[in-house]
């Protein structure tokens, strides 16, 4: 596959996406940018000397002019949340970053599919969509990509079945104000409720499912890792990695990533997590799968706390 991917940011996600899309047949070019220079140099030395193990691929470390024809531009480039701090309390910091990087990698690359990755997410996502200028099928938010992932992946644990069986996902924002429409999960074809009695049926021992506790695994996923290792950037790597393979695709693929709702489920003005369909031209429409009248009020309730962030900040 011929594609260039330029990474802004050469923190641990960063760095991470970098080395993950190295190993990948996703892209032939990799450009890293960051402030720091040295850093962004250090992380593309280690990578491409593990490069020769694979078919030949470019990966430098540049500056703005470099990503020039980019076929995808992420962004990782923000300051770290800390143990304890939520993502809402990094945002003015993080959109001050985002002022400045907006206008140099748009000047060179304006025809780019942009995933969003700094946190807290959908806020950034918003405020590269206002300040880019930038049509809103060119911009996504990795969003409750990675939600989604851990919510299959305790899934999975529970039922013993593998996480390609389980279609279930995350919606809203990428924070403490998700919430899993459980009216839409279903396990092999099975709707959970279905599938739940299938599995007592065989397993008369096993504890019933208990779906607060699932929401609260998902929750708290980032704030326990960041706890024990300092830091998440692995998982998130994977999920944003599997955003550029769709985007670069032949195909459509339907995936719950933050977009610029537009009156879906009487949202309006903010970026958050439904289902959208992407492909190669990026976002090219809002799934509205239908919810519940509960489900609808935690949609609005999450966007409204995110209306409440951003109209606190200086965009």
């Amino acid at each position: 596959m011929s594609s260039k991917i330029t990474i802004i940011g050469a923190g641990s996600v960063g760095a991470t996406i970098a080395y993950t899309l190295s190993q990948r047949s996703i892209a032939s070019e990799i450009v890293l940018i960051d402030i720091n220079k040295d850093k962004a140099e250090g992380e593309v030395m280690d990578i491409e000397q593990g490069t020769s193990f694979r078919e030949p691929i470019s990966i430098v470390a540049g500056d703005y002019p470099d990503a020039a024809d980019s076929d995808i531009v992420i962004i990782t480039s923000g300051i770290a949340r800390k143990p304890g701090q939520t993502r809402i309390e990094l945002t003015q910091t993080n959109v001050n970053i985002m002022k400045s990087i907006t206008p140099e990698i748009v000047k060179v690359a304006p025809k780019a599919l942009y995933i969003i990755v700094s946190n807290p997410c959908d806020v950034m996502t918003y405020a590269f969509a206002k300040l880019s200028g930038l049509p809103e099928n060119q911009i996504l938010g990795s969003g409750t990509a990675l939600d989604t992932a851990r919510l299959r992946c305790r899934l999975s644990q529970y039922y013993g079945v593998s996480e390609k069986n389980i279609h279930a996902y995350v919606f809203g924002e990428h924070g403490d104000t998700s919430f899993v429409p459980w009216s839409r999960a279903f396990v092999a074809g099975a709707t959970l409720d279905e599938f739940d009695k299938i599995v007592h049926e065989d397993q008369k021992d096993l504890q019933p499912l208990d779906r607060d506790e699932v929401l609260e695994y998902v929750h708290t996923s980032g704030s326990t890792v960041i706890a024990k290792k300092g830091a998440t950037f692995y998982a998130v790597a994977v999920s944003v990695c599997r955003l550029c393979s769709l985007l670069l695709a032949a195909s459509d693929t339907i995936v719950s990533v933050s977009t610029m709702l537009h009156g879906e489920y009487g949202v309006e003005d903010v970026c958050l997590s439904t289902m959208a369909s992407i492909g190669p031209e990026g976002v090219k429409r809002i799934v509205r799968v239908p919810l519940t009248e509960e489900e609808t009020e935690k949609l609005h309730a999450s966007a409204n706390a995110l209306k409440d962030v951003i109209a606190q900040i200086d965009l």
